[in-house]
């Protein structure tokens, strides 16, 4: 069997990939921020200055408005860069978990930037037509600009309007990303114009920035990022996006489990697959029209050309998938993604799976039965609304993998707590934990056992939020 997450649902139980400790993850992606935002204003101030001398507020505005340009440019470059899903990037931030959270924030910070450019840009034309400022006299216009400077000085107006309207665009399609509510069929299409307004706000940058950072090593700094970007953003519009990782597949089975809402999928493959191991996601499209959808596997590879998905009905679009769905239909395969592969120095495991987090738990099962590691393992299995035949397929996967299997469910035996979980695996700080499930449950276990004296490095969750 296969397993598969949807990450609009995160939060009653998304995708799983490798995750340790948020604090630690949040850290790692926090100082990822922090070194663009530091090095962007480093390079910037070498180019220009914080505060003019003569205290003049026009040239304190002139100076703040490159700025916050250069911040919000720089941000929505590396934003786009990780937008397309370049897998070679996984290893350096721990899984594509990491880079899209970086990414989610790197838009916040675009959104936060863009605003005070705007604001830096506009609101002094307004104080002076309200009077609060006066404007300084201006002496007669003597154009010094040669060449390339010329050319671009005579575009200043076009840029300025595109970057305006670009602006409020970008604002509108950033916000509508952070609204979770707002449905992912429509979140996908709107946020690949995000691309478009990129573009458009490249143009704007490099024909409104000041001239002389071409010459300075934020120029050609700004330049890199923006060539990437750009590319990122051309590669999102062509549908190029993770277009390496990608078969064509086609259904081959369809299982219903009706009592916990789970239909199991299993696709066979018509194109080259990498493989993957367990614990990865892969995206797949069963609709164009909505689009690509991350969903954990369920199945190990054994280099058959199949693979299983378990897909729990949380939302319209999963849940019209039973009635949606033939074998023999055609299917996007894009992966595989993620970095929850179980690894660890310590001799023991304890899994723990909170409704569909199940998944990745039944894909290394399958890949224990055939390639034992010699760990031991405690699999608890929790959940609200049980089928007895998804269950009786979990103990069938435990017991060949030699896992052994605590199924609870919550209106019969209650919920597990730490405490409840070290009594029933008592050498519990020989072992490492791997969590997938809702992320209240996961944290409310992890502080629990790092009360009593877990290492934050033993306690694996999952961290993903596709917005």
């Amino acid at each position: 069997m296969s397993s598969f997450r949807y990450w609009a649902n995160l939060r009653r139980g998304g995708l799983c990939g490798r995750a340790t400790h948020e604090s630690l993850v949040m850290k790692r992606i926090a100082l990822s921020l922090a070194i663009l935002l530091i090095g962007l204003s480093a390079l910037w101030l070498a180019a220009d200055t914080l505060y003019p001398a003569d205290g003049n507020f026009f040239a304190l505005r002139n100076s703040q408005v490159n700025y916050t340009g250069i911040i919000t440019i720089g941000a929505m470059s590396v934003g786009m860069v990780l937008a397309v899903r370049p897998a070679a990037l996984e290893s350096l931030f721990g899984g594509l978990d990491k880079m899209y959270r970086l990414h989610k924030w790197l838009g916040v910070t675009a959104l936060v930037g863009s605003l005070l450019h705007w604001l830096w840009s506009d609101a002094p034309k307004w104080m002076v037509g309200w009077g609060w400022l006066v404007k300084p006299a201006r002496g007669p216009h003597v154009d010094q600009t040669m060449g390339l400077e010329s050319v671009f000085h005579s575009q200043r107006g076009v840029a300025g309007s595109v970057g305006e309207w670009a602006f409020y665009t970008a604002v509108l399609l950033i916000v509508v990303a952070l609204i979770k509510q707002f449905p992912y069929r429509h979140f996908f299409r709107l946020h690949r114009l995000l691309a478009v307004v990129y573009l458009l706000l490249v143009f704007h940058a490099v024909l409104l920035m000041k001239f002389s950072y071409w010459n300075e090593p934020v120029g050609a700094t700004m330049a890199v990022l923006m060539l990437a970007g750009s590319a990122a953003a051309f590669g999102s519009l062509l549908r190029q996006v993770g277009f390496r990782h990608r078969a064509p597949g086609v259904i081959a089975a369809l299982v219903p489990h009706p009592d916990n809402r789970v239909l199991r999928v299993t696709i066979r493959l018509k194109g080259r697959w990498a493989g993957h191991k367990a614990g990865q996601f892969a995206f797949v499209t069963f609709d164009h029209s909505e689009g690509p959808h991350p969903f954990t596997i369920s199945s190990g590879w054994n280099g058959d050309g199949t693979m299983d998905f378990l897909i729990k009905g949380l939302g319209d679009y999963t849940d019209s998938l039973p009635a949606s769905l033939r074998v023999g239909d055609v299917v996007k395969v894009e992966g595989p993604y993620g970095r929850f592969n179980f690894t660890g120095s310590k001799t023991r495991q304890i899994w723990v799976a909170g409704g569909i987090g199940i998944t990745p738990f039944m894909a290394r099962m399958e890949t224990l039965s055939v390639a034992p590691d010699g760990k031991i393992v405690d699999l608890f299995y929790c959940t609200n609304v049980p089928d007895e035949g998804f269950i009786a397929n979990v103990h069938r996967h435990a017991e060949a993998a030699a896992v052994r299997l605590h199924v609870l469910v919550a209106q019969k035996d209650g919920k597990l707590s730490g405490e409840r979980a070290r009594a029933m695996v008592p050498d519990w700080l020989a072992a490492d934990i791997w969590f997938c499930g809702p992320t209240g449950f996961g944290h409310a276990l992890r502080r629990n056992f790092a009360a009593q004296g877990m290492q934050n490095d033993d306690f694996h969750q999952e961290l993903f939020d596709m917005r």
